[in-house]
């Protein structure tokens, strides 16, 4: 029965791709735990190419009675367990949905713009691998003794996409994994990987770090090294993995943060029991964002 199920909403920009696939994905996977939906911030018509990928992955599209376009407005003052963005710019024109009980800011390349031979699958593959630690984080008690890196078992990123896009900025490779190598620098790329998005004393709290200098250092080493961004609200700074990595570091932390979950267990446990976490809400011209 529907009335024990949790609700979750995927947004993204079109609602043609990404949020269809994580939609369908999703409810394919746990729809006997989520009452999944999808919308778009400026919805277009489903992308055949979306469902082939669908299909190709084994899923039997013909029986399905999602793959219909939706407008966010359709969803207007509806409650949702989880709302998760799929793409930046979603994220942007929607930072805090105020019917949300909890909201994620996923960012995934959009499959329209990718190159390689299959980039619809690719694209799909990679929310596979979110919805993976999704279902680990959210649908079950994290233990730091009882998951492992065997415990995802999703099917491998094809070999397209770490050649799929090119990098916007240089990064050397050597400097990407110097950054990897203090716990801090880990587990906060990890972290955000997940949320989307953290402010500094959300870190402190999910690392049991005391000294906000020491933090804000290891910040800004990986601002430095542009693996990180910021945006300024208010008095609050949020940080997040840079949108202009190359794909291949993105995978890097995916893959790192998809297989190892219990390394952030304890971290995502206190980020989850913390009181009083700022608003990520920006000044939305949509009536149903804060």
């Amino acid at each position: 029965m529907s009335i024990n199920k949790q609700r979750v909403l995927f947004l993204c920009t079109g609602n043609s791709a990404r949020s269809q696939m994580a939609e369908v994905l999703l409810t394919h996977r746990a729809g006997d735990r989520f009452e999944v939906y999808s919308a778009g911030t400026q919805p277009e018509a489903v992308d055949p190419r979306a469902v082939d990928a669908l299909n190709r992955f084994g899923i039997d599209t013909a029986n399905t009675t999602k793959l219909v376009t939706n407008s966010i407005s359709d969803f207007k003052a509806q409650q949702f367990d989880y709302v998760i963005t799929l793409c930046n710019r979603a994220t942007a024109e929607c930072r805090s949905y105020e019917t949300a009980t909890k909201q994620l800011a996923w960012d995934f390349s959009d499959p329209k713009a990718r190159s390689g031979c299959q980039p619809f699958s690719a694209t799909l593959n990679e929310i596979n691998d979110r919805l993976s630690m999704f279902l680990l984080v959210e649908a079950e008690p994290i233990s730091s003794t009882s998951i492992n890196s065997t415990s995802i078992n999703s099917k491998a990123i094809s070999s397209e996409t770490a050649t799929s896009i090119e990098p916007v900025k240089p990064l050397e490779p050597s400097a990407f994994y110097k950054c990897l190598t203090d716990d801090i620098r880990l587990k906060t790329l990890m972290l955000t990987h997940y949320h989307g998005e953290l402010c500094v004393c959300e870190l402190m709290q999910a690392l049991a770090e005391d000294s906000q200098p020491k933090v804000s250092r290891n910040l800004a080493v990986l601002k430095k090294a542009n693996i990180i961004s910021d945006r300024k609200h208010g008095q609050w700074v949020f940080y997040r993995i840079n949108a202009e990595l190359p794909l291949w570091a993105k995978s890097v932390i995916a893959q790192t943060t998809e297989n190892n979950i219990s390394f952030i267990a304890a971290p995502l446990q206190r980020l989850a029991q913390m009181q009083g976490r700022p608003s990520k809400a920006n000044f939305s011209k949509a009536s149903f964002c804060n």
